[in-house]
């Protein structure tokens, strides 16, 4: 986890070691203080040496107006370099979530991911910037008293010398119980996070129900959990700091204690014994940032081990190191005899081939959880087929790059992704880099142009969070200005209008059979009327094709696809 660590510091090694050298100066001149001020009561004050005393004074008041600039820049530089250290880190993190897959996400919640991605870096910020600053304070400072201390008077030296290991070791004995109560209480963090998140974004829900209270007792139940966490964590803290706080009151009583029998039997003086309790005071400070650094480097630590976790997730789709931009330039889909199961178990596909031409419109139909989201979920590699494969223009999809395949390949789904931004910004995020005018078309094609127009700020229009201020129908439309924008050869259709009324449905019916010309479309569609005029409709059950043909062709043939019908029918 160090070389982890260390890797994020080589890109602003410069501001490290400018803050390390005002470490070592703010120390330099904490060791200097003792030894001058021993040098003034030898030689200085018993000569009453007036002009060199006080001389000597101005000079020592000067080195600490720079050893206050050093440590100025050091909380000023050392701060900008943790700071830039963590943005590093979370952009590293963030790049690999981009990378997992829909399995992952399957997985884990939001909120969680979110508690990794802001709470547990600031701990990693607060070891890389704190960490190796307190810690070379600290080494030098205890090093360069000590050897004065043995050039002074080695035999007190010694005792002094023998209770600092026994210090450290303490201290290096509760780090452990700190750094495991420390992720404890980031793991209970994290669940607060992702209950709130959930609450948050149900909270409609909630209201409708009136279920207040439950979601109450819920965030209660998260918040208790986190309190018992932190107590156990703040139980362990207060043992050290205890055992701290007792090292720190021992030492000045037994350098007093051994100096004053010293003194008592002629081996030593009172200048001597001042100089050793100056030095003692000295080690309060490094002796604290010690302790401080453990608790720092628990924190951290616990931060940088659940970043190592989700670092070390792989991807379970798994792009070739020589794959190709593909090359779609008709669009035909070849299913070849694919299976397919979550994790390893019941399989959702079993040897499915399916064979789609050029421009040609399939409707997926069939009872839920039969494998038609599955399907189209596996075209574009959302999941990896187990057996088989998914061969497009003649190119197997596990052989080319995913974002070439993905940027030929349009998908509205039934729950439409709406960002927190424009009009304009989201039907842009089918094509970044499109110009206004190109949005504009993409929406006049869309017929969401009058809506917007419509609207207070028209393009610049804010739409709230996952888009609060649009109805179903527009947020679909402006799903669809997204795909008429990014142009895709293949589109594919999950349930895009079963959430809609049936008025709204037949508007957006006409968006869709536009954006449909000159595509090869993928249609999975729960009302039957709105697919009865695709090229061809199969039926998905249990993972296979119990039936293919044309909508007359099914109802002459009186299988499922004619009971499915003739039940909407008798229901519409």
């Amino acid at each position: 986890m160090i070389k982890t660590l260390l890797k994020f510091f080589k890109p602003h090694k410069k501001l490290f070691f400018l803050d390390m050298f005002c470490a070592v100066m703010v120390a330099a001149i904490d060791l200097a203080f003792p030894i001058v001020s021993r040098h003034a009561m030898y030689d200085m004050l018993p000569e009453k040496a007036y002009g060199p005393f006080f001389a000597l004074m101005i000079c020592v008041a000067l080195f600490y107006v720079l050893r206050s600039t050093g440590q100025y820049l050091m909380t000023y530089l050392g701060h900008l370099f943790g700071v830039r250290v963590e943005a590093d880190i979370r952009s590293a993190l963030f790049m690999h979530l981009q990378e997992l897959d829909f399995e992952f996400y399957d997985k884990n919640r939001t909120g969680k991911l979110m508690s990794r991605l802001t709470g547990d870096l600031f701990e990693i910020t607060e070891l890389a910037h704190h960490g190796p600053e307190d810690l070379l304070i600290s080494t030098l400072t205890i090093i360069g008293s000590l050897s004065f201390m043995f050039y002074m008077e080695w035999r007190l030296a010694l005792i002094v010398a023998i209770l600092i290991p026994i210090f450290i070791a303490v201290v290096i004995s509760r780090r452990k119980s700190m750094s495991a109560a420390s992720t404890e209480v980031k793991k209970k963090l994290a669940g607060i996070n992702a209950d709130i998140e959930t609450s948050l974004s149900g909270m409609k829900t909630s209201k409708a129900f009136a279920n207040e209270e439950v979601e109450q007792d819920r965030f209660t139940q998260s918040n208790d959990s986190y309190i018992e966490a932190r107590r156990a964590y703040f139980k362990t803290m207060g043992v050290f700091f205890a055992t701290q706080e007792f090292f720190m009151g021992i030492m000045p009583v037994v350098v007093i204690t051994f100096g004053g029998y010293m003194i008592m039997t002629g081996r030593m003086n009172y200048i001597d014994l001042i100089t050793f309790m100056l030095y003692v005071n000295t080690f309060v400070t490094p002796i604290r940032k010690l302790a401080q650094f453990a608790e720092t480097f628990a924190n951290g630590m616990a931060g940088l081990r659940r970043f190592n976790e989700i670092m070390a997730i792989k991807p379970v789709v798994v792009e070739n190191p020589d794959a190709e931009p593909i090359k779609v330039t008709e669009g035909n889909i070849d299913v070849n005899d694919i299976s397919f199961s979550y994790d390893d178990n019941t399989e959702v596909i079993e040897h499915l081939d399916l064979h789609v031409k050029a421009g040609e419109t399939v409707a997926i139909v069939g009872p839920s959880g039969g494998g038609k989201s599955t399907l189209c979920q596996l075209i574009p590699r959302f999941y990896d087929v187990t057996d088989g494969s998914i061969v497009i223009d003649g190119q197997d999809i596990r052989d080319v790059s995913k974002t070439s395949l993905r940027e030929n390949i349009g998908i509205v789904q039934q729950d439409v992704f709406i960002f927190a931004d424009t009009i304009l910004e989201n039907i842009r995020y089918g094509r970044p880099g499109a110009t206004f005018d190109e949005v504009v078309e993409a929406a006049k094609r869309a017929e969401i142009y009058d809506d917007i127009m419509e609207m207070p700020d028209k393009f610049k229009t804010y739409v709230g969070e996952r888009g609060t201020k649009l109805s179903g129908g527009q947020k679909q439309r402006l799903s669809i200005a997204r795909i008429f924008l990014k142009d895709p050869k293949i589109l594919i259709l999950d349930e895009a209008t079963s959430a809609l009324d049936t008025v709204t449905e037949q508007r957006i019916q006409h968006s869709f059979d536009e954006l449909a010309i000159g595509r090869t479309s993928l249609v999975i569609a729960h009302r039957l009327a709105t697919v009865r005029n695709a090229d061809r409709i199969i039926v998905i059950e249990n993972g296979h094709i119990t039936e293919s043909g044309t909508h007359d062709e099914l109802l002459a043939q009186g299988g499922e696809y004619a009971k499915l019908y003739n039940t909407q029918k008798l229901t519409a």
